[in-house]
């Protein structure tokens, strides 16, 4: 299958290449050429495990894979809680939670991530690639934690994450300075993640910086969600839920259901988007954003407008206001229309904004539903769904319930509604504690501990085992420096 640019400037002839190259030589993302059709195989999935869904998901978009992406699949879900990483539990009626945390770093980016270090070094052969592979990424949050950990220690992969400064949670934190293995490195940008993000496509951007690489022996890759092989995986937890929901009898094959999305980057709700246009039986996508709220208001007039007040959060996985992932469904819903794109994003990069016409906000009307939920909301959620429901969710889940709750207000839904929660609690455990018990607890650890006793949820080993572990990485640059650190760190 061929994968083109959404600028229009370039075009691969496999899932492969797209995957190994990351971003799209003139700044684009690569999209598939077509999208398989699933609607008449849902049938089929029911009764798979969820490495076998997601290999036959895959397998549509990367046939030059071959019979390894089931083992691999396999293995990477295998690192799971019980092999399963979507797991969906009913809430109250009509209502479902879709865990996402049950992985190595207990964030929802594990479902790709622990996959991704395969697909690249598979299609780096593919390809007959023989340099090493630099992978850089930009994090809110938990995408560096979930990549340093699918990366360490991979052969021929070395891997550097850029995180902004004070921008993430304590425990987000610790999770990534106290990272092991020699291949990696995680330094801290000054600024928010928007920095960090267009710092590295600006390095991905860079011919002469790539020259530089390829004769030490490194070419560059992503695993942020720009990246086609980051984001792929993520379609498979849509399809797994739905086929869950009706094996459970909740559902009936073939009747609809709405998923509500905490987004920030918009590459989590655009798999959901890509599930839909192979014939999942999706009605609504619900877009969840928090305080920093600019995708709430271009669904509502199709003007995206990035120059405003930054707000870091309780839920800093989505402080973000240069949705990357945007750009591929701006592309679909202008009939594909590159040059349109191009032009867009050059205005956003130039001005900050660019608007889609009143046809193409229709067109996204007809799926899409947005709205936000302030910090407020965000922990009387936290506080009401375990008092009433004795469910415990992390702040990025609550800002998805919150908004769920205002869609079905205003809508009168009465549909089934998936929410997919993104995060453990215990990642953001002081302002899970905060909002449980009405005052701020400064150690994450104790936060954590009185949010365990009162909850009976246990604490996950992978965040009781930071407290002793040192801290390996806690250098803090200007983004003016980041090449001269990434060349520090492959020279060492």
């Amino acid at each position: 299958m061929k994968f083109y640019s959404t600028r229009g400037k370039d075009t691969v002839n496999s899932a492969a290449e797209a995957i190994v190259k990351g971003l799209s030589s003139d700044g684009g993302l690569f999209v598939p050429e077509t999208f398989p059709d699933f609607s008449d195989k849902l049938e089929n999935m029911l009764s798979m495990e969820y490495y076998e869904r997601a290999n036959y998901i895959l397998s549509a978009f990367m046939p030059e894979y071959g019979d390894e992406l089931k083992v691999k699949c396999k293995a990477a879900y295998d690192k799971f809680e019980n092999s399963e990483p979507a797991p969906v539990v009913k809430v109250d009626d009509n209502f479902y939670i879709t865990e996402l945390f049950h992985g190595p770093t207990l964030a929802f980016k594990d479902v790709a991530l622990t996959l991704l270090p395969f697909l690249l070094k598979k299609g780096s052969t593919v390809c007959g690639i023989k340099e090493d592979i630099l992978v850089l990424v930009a994090t809110s949050g938990d995408t560096g934690k979930a990549a340093l950990e699918g990366f360490k220690n991979a052969d021929g992969n070395k891997i550097m994450v850029f995180y902004p400064t004070g921008g993430v949670s304590d425990m987000q934190k610790l999770q990534m300075s106290t990272q092991e293995g020699e291949n990696v490195n995680v330094v801290s940008v000054v600024g928010n993640f928007d920095d960090c993000q267009s710092t590295v496509k600006k390095i991905f951007s860079d011919e002469k910086f790539a020259e530089d690489l390829k004769k030490k022996g490194y070419r560059l890759s992503s695993a942020n969600s720009i990246n086609f092989g980051r984001l792929a995986p993520q379609i498979t937890y849509y399809f797994s839920s739905y086929c869950d929901l009706v094996s459970s009898g909740e559902i009936s094959m073939g009747d609809k259901v709405d998923f509500v999305v905490p987004t920030g980057n918009f590459g989590n709700i655009l798999a959901g988007y890509y599930a839909k246009k192979m014939g999942l039986p999706i009605d609504k996508l619900v877009c969840a954003s928090n305080r920093n709220n600019v995708l709430t208001e271009f669904f509502a007039s199709g003007k995206y407008d990035k120059n405003r007040e930054f707000y870091k959060t309780t839920s800093p996985s989505m402080d973000i206001l240069i949705s990357s992932n945007l750009e591929r469904l701006v592309f679909e819903v202008s009939d594909r229309n590159c040059d349109l794109t191009a032009k867009r994003m050059e205005e956003l990069k130039n001005t900050g904004v660019y608007e889609v016409s009143k046809t193409e906000l229709n067109k996204m009307a007809e799926t899409f539903y947005a709205d936000f939920a302030d910090e407020e909301e965000c922990k009387e959620t936290i506080a009401e769904v375990f008092d009433e429901n004795g469910y415990l969710m992390d702040p990025h889940t609550a800002v998805a319930v919150s908004v769920y709750k205002k869609y079905k207000s205003y809508t009168g839904s009465n549909k089934p509604v998936v929410v997919l929660s993104t995060a453990s609690p215990y990642k953001f455990g002081q302002a899970v504690s905060e909002a449980l018990f009405g005052k701020k607890i400064k150690d994450a650890f104790i936060a954590a501990e009185k949010i365990s006793e009162q909850s009976a949820v246990p604490i996950p080993e992978n965040i009781l085992s930071l407290k002793n572990k040192p801290i390996r990485f806690n250098k803090s640059i200007d983004k003016a420096d980041a090449e001269d650190e990434v060349l520090n760190f492959i020279n060492k």
